[in-house]
């Protein structure tokens, strides 16, 4: 009798077996089916890049999508911020141009003109009026002459 429940208990265990074969047999036929991804068909199929970059690939894509998912809030921030910044960016430059050439003008006034009565702001307003394309200086070293 024990060896006719043991049996049992084998016929049990393989036909566990078989169709959990079966199983996992159709799900691998329903994979097959499936179309690759354009990028994946391309340049792991067509082109042959090796297998472990698509691994790392999938991998690192799958991260991402976890983090985006999670972090939403602090992404949305820094986008906000790195928007500011992008939108700043030329006030800046072009402030920082504007005063290089006024440094750049007052230094050239103070060596070339030999102006004596002249105050700190008149040298600014001088400068500034260089930068933007007036010719003030010119009349000033036609006046000294």
């Amino acid at each position: 009798m024990e060896k006719k429940e043991s049996r049992k208990a084998q016929d049990i265990k393989n036909q566990t077996f078989e169709t959990k074969q079966s199983k996992a047999a159709r799900n691998s036929n329903n994979k097959k089916d499936k179309f690759l991804p354009w990028w994946v068909e391309l340049l792991f199929v067509q082109i042959g890049l090796p297998d472990k970059w698509l691994i790392k690939v999938l991998q690192s894509k799958r991260k991402s999508g976890e983090l985006i998912k999670n972090e939403k809030r602090t992404i949305i921030i820094f986008l906000f911020v790195l928007a500011g910044l992008a939108y700043l960016y030329p006030v800046v430059k072009y402030s920082k141009t504007k005063l290089d050439c006024e440094t750049i003008s007052k230094n050239y006034i103070i060596e070339n003109k030999n102006l004596v009565n002249i105050t700190k702001q008149q040298l600014r307003m001088l400068s500034t009026n260089f930068c933007n394309g007036g010719e003030e200086i010119y009349q000033i070293e036609n006046l000294n002459d």
